[in-house]
């Protein structure tokens, strides 16, 4: 019998493996409906959906192999990075679907939540005012007016996979949506800023990427992540991972 891996655990959903087939738990069956259906309306490769029984659904395994992990070393030549850039832009440039993702939401609510944030970094001691406080002010860049895109909304390097210089698949859709483009380039460079020139070049150079944008998300995202990241047991001060990115910026 295959072993059971545990991808990812934590109190919101968990992925397991067994085989070539992965299982998501997840007890947010609107999130399991949103994943399936952006699955559905995405112009780019996804897993196959084997079958659905709330709170599970089943996949079918990608082939070939990620371009690495937040805090790990990335893996991927500069054509397979330009691949995802050009997988990515495809994306962007559908027609984006009626649900608002992770990266679509309001400036008003984005920069609330964030001055929350920073405000209980700072004061339950998880990280220094003046490390905060720079941040904050590199984040601003990305609390901007928007066009909506088809976007991702969690594109971590871990989430694409490649096989040589063809991607061959992008997984976890559950926060996809209506929402900023430079979000999902931020996201998935996040850690990874030697190859931000990679990814934009298999973007396309016939659109305007705004780097401070970019800088910007990286702060934003980091900053919003820390703190939920040790409430569920993962390790933002890992090297390489999320307060080295905030520590980058200064």
């Amino acid at each position: 019998m295959d072993e059971v891996e545990v991808v990812v655990a934590h109190a919101e959903r968990a992925t397991l493996r067994v085989g070539d087939v992965f299982l998501k738990v997840d007890a947010d069956r609107a999130r399991v409906d949103a994943e399936v259906e952006a699955m559905t309306l995405a112009p780019v490769p996804t897993p196959e959906v084997l079958w659905r029984k709330p709170p599970v659904l089943a996949l079918a395994a990608l082939p070939g192999t990620t371009l690495g992990r937040l805090g790990g070393p990335a893996t991927g030549s500069p054509a397979a990075w330009g691949a995802a850039g050009a997988a990515l832009r495809t994306l962007h440039d559908a027609p984006p679907p009626p649900r608002t993702g992770r990266a679509g939401r309001s400036v008003v609510a984005l920069a609330a939540e964030l001055d929350a944030e920073c405000a209980s970094l700072v004061a339950n001691g998880l990280l220094p005012a003046d490390l905060v406080t720079r941040n904050r002010r590199v984040a601003e860049a990305a609390l901007r007016p928007w066009t909506p895109a088809f976007t991702h909304g969690d594109l971590q390097i871990a989430h694409v996979f490649v096989d040589g210089d063809e991607v061959t698949g992008i997984i976890d859709w559950s926060e996809a949506g209506r929402g900023d483009a430079l979000y999902d380039l931020a996201t998935f460079t996040l850690g990874h800023e030697e190859h931000l020139a990679d990814v934009l070049a298999g973007y396309g150079t016939d659109v305007d990427v705004d780097l401070d944008v970019i800088h910007a998300w990286w702060s934003l995202r980091s900053l919003l992540a820390v703190r939920w990241l040790v409430e569920h047991g993962f390790d933002p001060f890992a090297p390489g991972c999320e307060v080295d990115v905030l520590r980058s910026r200064m």
